[in-house]
C-alpha cells in the first residue's frame, strides 16, 4: 500500500511533545497517539449554539447592524509553482498523481538527507515581488518552522521568516461595475519562498487519515497582505488579481480547485471611529472567490451581531471553516496564542544573495502585467466592462492584441470577441487557444464587414465554420460565392420583384402601415440569399415605396 495510515491520534497533556508509537501491520505502517485536549469542528458541533445566525438575520445584519461597524480584512495567500521539481529535490509534481509516487528521501524527511534549492523558485520570487511593487532582499535566508503534523515528515517546514525575500509593496486593481466600480489600492506586507507540506486524506468514518507524500517539498510562495480591505468583494477581487498577476507572470497555474492558489482570510470588526482593531479570525477552506466573498460576509454579520447583543467577549482568536454546503463559518481550533515554531536558520541552505544585475535582467523580461494592460486598453477608448473581459485572461488578452495588431477596428474587435467568440467557447467548453479561428483571420473577417465584401448577417454565419473547421476569409467567401452585392440595378431588380409580389403589403404601406418596411427588407434579403447591401437595400426599397404608384 502506498499510502501511511495514522490511527486514533491521542496526545497526553502532561508531556511537553507528544508521544507516538509506531507499528506494523500487513505491511502498513501505523501510528497510534493519544490526545484529550484536541477539539474537532465536529465535535465543536456537539456544543448547544450560543447565537444562531439564520440566512434572513444575516441578511438583515448585513444592512442594518453592519452599518455601525467596520471591517478589517487581511489575506495570506499561498502560490504553487509551475516548476518542472520541486524545492529541494528532483521529484516531479503532477496534481492527481498516485499517492506517494513523487517523493524521494529528501522530500520524506529522511536522515542524512540534503537540500538543493531550485534556481527557478528564486527566480519566481523576484519576477513576483517586482510585479507586486516590493523591495527586493538582496541577502535573504531560510529558516526553519518547527511543528508536528502528520503530513509534515521532516517535523519541520523550510521557509524564510525574519528576512523574506521581497517587502513592502502593493497591488492595484479595478472593481467590476456590478459591484460599484471604482479602483483599488491594496498594501502587500511580504512576499516569502517556502515549501508545501503533505497531505491528509481522510477516511469517510473518520477512523484513520491516510498521507500522501507527493505535495511535500513543492515550492510556495506566501503573499501577505496589509489590513486594506473592507468588504468580501474587495477580497475576492484582491485574490483574482493574484491570480491574474502570477498566471501573466507564467509563474503558477493559478487554479483555485487544485489548491495551486490558497487563500486564509483574517477578519475582524471595529466600531466605526475605532482604531483598535478587534479580535481577528481566520477563515479556511476558501476554494474559490465567490466563497471567499460569501464567507468574509457571513462572518462580518456574525461578529457583528455578537456585538449588538452585547456579546463581543464571545469573538475569540480562532481558526473557522467555510461550510459551503451550509454556507456558514465553524469552528476548527482555538488559538490561545501566539504559535511557537522555534525558528532558525535552515543550516543545510546558504543564503540566498541576489546581484543587482540579475534583478534588473528579470525585470527587463517582465509581461506586461494586468494593471498596464487595463490602462492601455483604457486609452484606446474602450468602456470598463470591456477592459476588465479583455484583460482578465491572459490569452484573451494576447488574442484580441494580435487581432487589432492586423489592423482591426478597435471596437469591432472587442464585440466580436467578448460577444459571439465568448458565447462559442462557453458553449464548446474551449479556451481561446483552442478555437480554429486565428486572430489574422477575424481581423480579415472584420475588415470584410466593414469594407462592404460581405454583410454582417453573412459575417456571422461563416464565422461559426471559422471557428469550428478554420480557414480563411477569402477562401470562404469565394467558395460559398458569398461576395455582397452592391449594385443598385441589380438590388432595384429584387425589389421590384418582392413589390410585385406582394401588392397586399404595399398598399397597407402606403396606407400608413410603415412597419411593413421590415417586412420587404426581408423578403429581398432572402432573393438576394443574405448577399444585399443592406444600406443600399434600404435606400432603394424606401424610394420605391414612397413613390407614386
Amino acid at each position: 500500500m502506498a499510502s501511511t495510515l495514522f490511527r486514533t491520534i491521542h496526545i497526553h497533556p502532561v508531556l511537553i511533545y507528544p508521544t507516538a508509537l509506531f507499528r506494523r501491520r500487513n505491511g502498513v505502517l501505523y501510528c497510534t497517539m493519544k490526545s484529550s485536549q484536541t477539539q474537532t469542528a465536529t465535535e465543536e458541533k456537539l456544543e448547544p449554539p450560543k447565537v444562531k445566525v439564520s440566512q434572513h438575520t444575516q441578511s438583515k445584519t448585513l444592512d442594518k447592524i453592519t452599518k455601525d461597524y467596520e471591517a478589517i480584512i487581511g489575506i495570506e495567500t499561498h502560490v504553487q509553482l509551475s516548476t518542472l521539481t520541486k524545492a529541494f529535490c528532483s521529484c516531479p509534481y503532477n496534481y492527481g498523481s498516485q499517492p506517494n509516487t513523487s517523493i524521494c528521501p529528501i522530500c520524506t524527511g529522511l536522515p542524512g538527507t540534503l537540500p538543493v534549492l531550485n534556481s527557478k523558485v528564486i527566480e519566481s520570487a523576484v519576477k513576483l515581488g517586482l510585479a507586486l511593487n516590493c523591495k527586493l532582499s538582496l541577502n535573504s535566508k531560510f529558516d526553519r518552522k518547527q511543528y508536528f503534523y502528520p503530513d509534515l515528515p521532516k517535523g519541520y517546514q523550510i521557509s524564510q521568516f525574519d528576512i523574506p525575500i521581497a517587502t513592502g509593496g502593493y497591488i492595484d486593481l479595478d472593481i467590476p461595475l456590478e459591484y460599484g466600480g471604482g479602483h483599488r489600492k491594496f498594501g502587500i506586507t511580504r512576499v516569502h519562498m517556502e515549501e508545501d507540506a503533505g497531505k491528509l486524506l481522510h477516511s469517510g468514518n473518520g477512523d484513520y487519515s491516510q498521507v500522501d507524500l507527493n505535495r511535500a517539498g513543492v515550492p510556495l510562495l506566501e503573499i501577505v497582505s496589509e489590513p486594506d480591505m473592507r468588504t468580501g468583494i474587495e477580497a475576492a477581487e484582491y485574490a483574482a488579481e493574484l491570480q491574474r498577476v502570477v498566471r501573466y507572470l507564467g509563474i503558477s497555474n493559478g487554479n483555485m480547485q487544485e489548491g495551486s492558489l490558497r487563500c486564509d482570510v483574517n477578519v475582524s470588526i471595529r466600531p466605526l471611529g475605532q482604531l483598535e482593531f478587534g479580535t481577528k479570525v481566520e477563515i479556511k477552506n476558501l476554494n474559490s472567490f465567490s466563497s471567499i466573498n460569501r464567507a468574509i460576509d457571513f462572518e462580518i454579520s456574525r461578529q457583528a451581531l455578537l456585538y449588538s447583543q452585547g456579546q463581543g467577549d464571545q469573538i475569540v482568536q480562532e481558526t473557522r471553516l467555510w461550510e459551503e454546503g451550509a454556507q456558514k463559518t465553524v469552528t476548527m481550533r482555538k488559538k490561545e496564542g501566539l504559535s511557537d515554531y522555534r525558528y532558525f536558520p535552515e543550516p543545510d541552505l546558504p543564503e540566498v544573495i541576489l546581484t543587482q544585475e540579475y534583478v534588473n535582467s528579470i525585470r527587463n523580461s517582465l509581461p506586461e502585467l494586468p494593471e498596464m494592460k487595463r490602462r492601455r486598453y483604457e486609452k484606446m477608448g474602450l468602456s470598463m466592462q470591456d477592459v476588465l473581459f479583455l484583460a482578465n485572461d491572459i490569452n484573451v488578452a494576447e488574442y484580441f492584441d494580435a487581432t487589432i495588431s492586423s489592423g482591426a477596428d478597435i471596437k469591432l474587435a472587442t464585440n466580436w470577441i467578448m460577444g459571439d467568440i465568448a458565447a462559442y467557447m462557453k458553449n464548446e467548453k474551449l479556451s481561446i487557444n483552442e478555437i480554429k479561428l486565428t486572430p489574422q483571420e477575424l481581423g480579415e473577417l472584420i475588415a470584410s464587414i466593414k469594407g462592404g465584401t460581405i454583410s454582417g448577417k453573412i459575417g456571422k454565419e461563416i464565422l461559426f465554420e471559422l471557428l469550428a473547421k478554420g480557414g480563411t476569409v477569402k477562401g470562404l467567401i469565394e467558395e460559398k460565392d458569398l461576395v455582397q452585392i452592391v449594385d443598385p440595378v441589380e438590388i432595384g431588380k429584387m425589389v421590384d420583384k418582392v413589390l410585385s409580389e406582394n401588392p397586399k403589403q404595399l398598399e397597407q404601406y402606403r396606407g400608413g402601415k410603415t412597419k411593413l418596411q421590415g417586412f420587404f427588407a426581408g423578403q429581398v434579403m432572402k432573393l438576394s440569399k443574405g448577399k444585399a447591401n443592406p444600406g443600399l437595400l434600404n435606400k432603394i426599397l424606401l424610394e420605391k415605396l414612397n413613390a407614386k404608384s
